[in-house]
């Protein structure tokens, strides 16, 4: 009796201690209903219009409050009973560590690793990335309400991979503005979540970096120096396209503005861009905010003005809401006391922040009464959700090289494989940067000795690969084993933010490895490369010894299941590169520093991506095979379009060549095209059907894209399977090109569409 007494005693105590650590993890809010000094505030009711609020919180903060919001660590107002928030927490490919917003531990020890989003751009699939965004949105809402994390994520990183030697691009959704754009708006719509209600946000996701941003740390100019000259047409029809669709079609809550200077203004302080163009061109419906310390670089390190009262007075005018830093905090109200800032500048900042708070319920009390607010721990590292980073890894996977079908292997012909490569064990190396702590992992070689016995040597101590030290352990293990799988490529001391690449080969002697391995083997050799950004590998992709190539970027936490499924064909790989495949050569002639994206024969200049490069290429950009073979056909498409101008329109019927879009009735101008795609090869598999337009040989073919991508599509096909796919091109915003002035235009005449092996020709005509 006396045992069962204390067993109930301790139990009671264990469950006043676990009920006190619960409510101690859950954080404090703003608006509690059992605060009667806060309960009644007009800011603090829900039933209030939006605007309403935010004019009433505004309006009850001194000065000095103010501009300690305006910063990422904003202060609390304890008399308002407002708490302190961070502002900045991170969600590129799942819930990061990077930033002061989230910290992982206690019941919430990681987050589930998607691929990095070059590796995910590569799956074509837009309704996997929203899927993924669903997904991290969960687990950051979930970490939220356990006092973990913040709402407001700072991803995705939309930039164009202009250059191939960019230490971020592995960051990005890879060269293609159309792409770029369509992965910012899916992503984004998934993380902002559209099932809370009203404009209500699951989180607020932000578009970054806006603009040109695209050099960290190149030949001795770094980010925080380099002022990128960019001409209207560039900006217009590649650097800007991302950011505008991703506030005007994904309704994006921020935009982050970048560290250098676009025409000698930085981005941050230049009113055109901000002001101008973001929220008054494109109607954002939520905040800007800088990159970390962008207001005291451009006072810092480019001495854009005389003092730093002047950076804040003029970052705010332009358009600037809120400073990833202290800057603002410590200099806005001394510029509004020597006059360069009026009080209602800084009022404007904080409505559009406050606002953004009010969307995720951060003024309406008990947070577990609102939407997402029963997400907890077991909602995070889901088996659903691990699962769903494995497929996003197999779809992400390009064959680049597949001669004489070497892939898949079968475990039954290759009952031994030897795993060789600085990458063949990697954990850290498959998540990229940005990321936070995974669920777990699974490394290549686990993967593959799921399917078969493996023999691993590493081959180079690390992707360096200074010397040849284990060199010959690694061939020996090569002619042992009835197939060889070599896993090379880079890393993040390669490729990361403020680390630019210096060239495009395997860094160090890793080639001399691959070589010496494959000429050993006495079964098929298989190279798979983890990279960010492209490698030349034109002599693996020459080398008879070499039966296949596949690239699988930074494959995330299942990447190492992912790849064997792929090399055993438990999944049949339907990738494509989202970027071009550049020889060595190419850099040659090619700064960084020069953002043309056009070639220019008087100046040797090759341009970039391939809407502009006319040269040799390792592989082409959508380059991608697959175990099975896709046919498609044309079925339905018209030979004639009109597109019809407006009837108060300017344009000179005498200039019918290039319609500018303002004199055009663009806003429903699709034009259709209903495609058969067939499978005639003996596996089932994934397809992605990309279709790109040529303009006519004189619609400024002199500055337009030699082709440009206008839509994609994923279909899944059973062997032998035959779809009907209908496409939708949207004339003036793809069949559109950009002139000299920045002016968009549809040149008429005939376009040339490309899907796959089929073409067909479309004349457009204005009437």
């Amino acid at each position: 009796m006396r045992r069962n007494i204390i067993n109930v005693y301790f139990s009671s105590i264990l469950l006043l201690l676990i009920t006190v650590a619960t409510s101690a993890s859950r954080p404090p809010f703003a608006c509690d209903p059992k605060d009667s000094a806060t309960k009644e505030l007009a800011f603090c009711r829900t039933d209030f219009g939006t605007a309403d609020r935010v004019k009433d919180l505004i309006g009850r903060l001194t000065l000095q409050e103010k501009v300690r919001l305006l910063v990422n660590n904003a202060a609390a107002v304890p008399r308002l009973g407002i708490m302190g928030y961070e502002w900045w927490s991170e969600a590129l490919h799942g819930v990061s560590n990077v930033g002061p917003g989230t910290r992982f531990g206690g019941q919430f020890p990681g987050a589930t690793s998607f691929p990095q989003v070059i590796t995910t751009a590569a799956s074509f699939n837009e309704s996997l990335w929203e899927e993924i965004g669903k997904v991290v949105s969960d687990e950051g809402r979930a970490m939220y309400n356990g006092g973990a994390a913040g709402l407001t994520y700072w991803s995705p990183n939309v930039n164009i991979l202009r250059d191939p030697r960019w230490g971020r691009g592995q960051e990005t959704p890879g060269e293609d503005p159309v792409v770029a754009g369509k992965y910012a708006t899916r992503y984004v719509r998934g993380l902002q979540g559209s099932d809370g209600g009203g404009d209500r946000l699951k989180v607020a996701a932000c578009c970054k970096h806006y603009t040109a941003y695209d050099l960290d740390n190149w030949n001795g100019v770094d980010r925080f120096h380099f002022n990128a000259q960019v001409s209207k047409q560039d900006l217009k029809d590649t650097f800007n396209v991302p950011f505008k669709s991703c506030v005007k079609d994904g309704n994006v809550a921020s935009v982050m503005c970048s560290y250098n200077q676009v025409n000698g203004i930085p981005t941050c302080a230049d009113p055109k861009l901000l002001k101008g163009t973001i929220r008054g061109g494109w109607r954002l419906d939520g905040y800007i905010v800088s990159d970390c310390d962008s207001v005291g670089v451009l006072f810092d390190n480019q001495h854009y003005t005389r003092t730093p009262e002047e950076a804040a007075a003029v970052s705010i005018k332009a358009g600037l809401d809120l400073d990833c830093g202290p800057f603002l905090a410590v200099h806005t109200e001394n510029a509004v006391q020597r006059g360069l800032l009026n009080e209602s500048d800084i009022d404007g900042a904080l409505s559009n922040t406050v606002r953004v708070q009010m969307r995720l319920g951060m003024f309406d009390g008990e947070p577990s009464a609102q939407p997402y607010g029963k997400l907890g721990p077991e909602d995070v590292c889901t088996s659903s959700h691990q699962e769903l980073a494995l497929e996003a890894a197999r779809q992400g996977i390009v064959l680049l090289k597949n001669d004489g079908n070497a892939l898949p292997l079968s475990p039954q012909r290759h009952s031994s494989v030897a795993v060789i490569g600085p990458n063949s064990d990697a954990t850290a190396t498959m998540i990229g940067n940005y990321a936070g702590v995974p669920c777990g992992y699974t490394t290549p070689l686990q993967g593959i000795g799921k399917y078969t016995s493996t023999i691993h040597r590493v081959g180079c101590a690390n992707v360096s690969c200074a010397n040849d030290a284990l060199f010959n352990e690694a061939v020996d293990a090569a002619r042992q084993a009835d197939a060889t799988v070599l896993v090379m490529g880079l890393d993040q001391s390669i490729e990361a933010e403020f680390l630019d690449r210096e060239g495009l080969l395997l860094p160090g002697r890793q080639q001399e490895l691959v070589s010496k391995v494959a000429s050993a083997s006495k079964g098929p050799t298989v190279l798979v490369l983890m990279s960010g950004g492209p490698v030349d590998v034109s002599f693996a992709q020459n080398d008879d010894k070499i039966g296949a190539i596949i690239w699988v970027g930074y494959p995330g936490q299942a990447g190492g299941a992912a790849i064997a499924d792929v090399l055993f064909g438990t999944h049949n790989p339907g990738g494509k590169l989202p970027m071009t495949w550049y020889p060595q050569d190419y850099l040659n002639n090619l700064p960084m520093t020069t953002m043309d994206m056009r070639s220019d024969p008087w100046r040797n200049y090759p341009g970039r991506t391939y809407r502009f490069y006319k040269g040799p290429v390792v592989y082409p950009f959508g380059h991608g095979l697959s175990y099975t073979r896709f046919v498609h056909t044309v079925v339905d498409a018209p030979a004639v379009f009109t597109v019809p101008l407006h009837p108060n329109g300017t344009a000179p019927l005498s200039n019918m060549k290039l319609v500018r879009t303002s004199h055009a009735q663009c806003k429903k101008l699709f034009l259709g095209v209903n495609m058969d795609v067939e499978n005639t090869g003996s596996r089932g598999g994934s397809h992605t059907l990309l279709v790109y337009s040529a303009p006519p040989s004189d619609g400024g073919r002199h500055w337009a894209p030699q082709r440009q991508l206008v839509a994609f599509e994923k279909v899944s096909l059973p062997a032998g399977g035959r779809q009907r796919v209908a496409v939708k091109i949207h004339v003036c915003r793809q069949m559109s090109v950009v002139d000299e002035s920045g002016i968009r235009r549809v040149p008429m005449g005939e376009h040339s569409l490309y899907i796959g092996d089929a073409r067909h020709v479309v004349s457009l005509e204005a009437r």
